[in-house]
């Protein structure tokens, strides 16, 4: 194709786009708005409206039990939040380095139980499937309490269990203290998450079914072992699954609350290291009424959160693998 048949064709289409509607695509281009509305308006009026007012509110000093003494500040709680308040840098810190010890454990895990359920060797891995999904339908908030039980240093059948196999003293006074010591609160915590990852493995399993047997076939022919035909052919097949996992689990962990919150109330113990940014968030908010602070802090983690999904997403191209599409 020469360049004035290329600028032709181009000139055509344009001319296409803008020749007017014919009567039926009007009629069908309006059922598509009005099929779309209830999800436009729930956007605007739960997501878009509340984010705009969210951004107001970050202008003032503001407490929602005293409204009509609301004061604007600009950008003074910007600025306090970036320059001035210390433990906003803590808090993020704490929670990347709680990110940087879960997420790995998390997805690994789940990759593991997915390849289980997966195997051809496994018996009964509908009911298998079902025992390790059924602990995401208890509630976060039972799953916690149930969990501050097993890992009681002193009654704990976690510690029980290392003792009887060890002969380690796990147990007592000087028994092994997870949510007790700051070494080890975060591979407690870690294991709070490894009991919810029924919902991952079913998606990895999901992944792992999609890839073609004839692939498999073809490697062991060649003499592949297992191990080489999970590196070079499972994982690049799988990439979409994990990178989808990977954003996921990014985002929830730096949105965690829920444990350190119903087990200390937020107030950071031990030591402080479990005073996440969304504890101190919750704090600043519905504890002090710090609201306009706080709309400052949401603000923040939003724009954290949004840089890491642009850098993932960035990335993907160099490992993530689409069978659709050409590398």
């Amino acid at each position: 194709m020469t360049v004035f048949e290329g600028i032709s064709l181009l000139r055509q289409g344009r001319a296409k786009a803008r020749r007017k509607l014919s009567k039926s695509e009007k009629r069908e281009a309006g059922w598509g708005l009005v099929f779309l509305s209830p999800w436009m308006i729930g956007f605007l009026l739960f997501y878009f409206f509340p984010m705009i007012a969210s951004f107001v509110f970050s202008l003032y000093d503001f407490n929602p039990a005293v409204p009509d003494q609301a004061t604007f500040v600009g950008f003074e709680n910007w600025r306090r939040a970036l320059f001035v308040d210390e433990e906003v840098r803590l808090s993020f810190i704490r929670t990347i380095h709680f990110a940087a010890i879960s997420l790995p454990i998390g997805l690994g895990f789940a990759l593991f139980l997915a390849v289980l359920m997966n195997s051809q060797h496994v018996i009964g891995k509908n009911l298998y499937r079902t025992l390790f999904y059924m602990p995401t339908m208890i509630p976060l908030v039972a799953t916690v309490l149930m969990w501050n039980g097993v890992l009681n240093e002193q009654t704990g059948w976690i510690n029980i269990l290392i003792e009887k196999l060890t002969g380690i003293e796990a147990t007592g006074t000087n028994g092994i203290r997870w949510l007790a010591d700051p070494r080890l609160v975060y591979y407690a915590y870690t294991m709070f998450g490894l009991w919810g990852v029924g919902n991952a493995m079913i998606i990895f399993l999901a992944g792992l079914q999609s890839v073609p047997t004839e692939i498999y076939e073809a490697a062991q022919i060649d003499g592949a072992s297992w191990w080489q035909r999970f590196i070079r052919i499972t994982i690049p097949l799988i990439t979409p699954v994990i990178f989808y996992q990977l954003v996921l689990g990014v985002i929830g962990s730096l949105q965690y609350f829920l444990a350190p919150f119903v087990l200390n109330g937020g107030t950071g113990f031990p030591e402080g290291k479990t005073r996440f940014y969304m504890v101190y968030f919750y704090k600043q908010s519905f504890t002090f009424f710090n609201m306009g602070y706080g709309a400052t802090l949401a603000w923040l983690m939003f724009i954290v959160a949004l840089v890491i999904t642009i850098i993932l997403f960035g990335t993907a191209r160099y490992w993530v693998y689409y069978a659709a599409e050409e590398q």
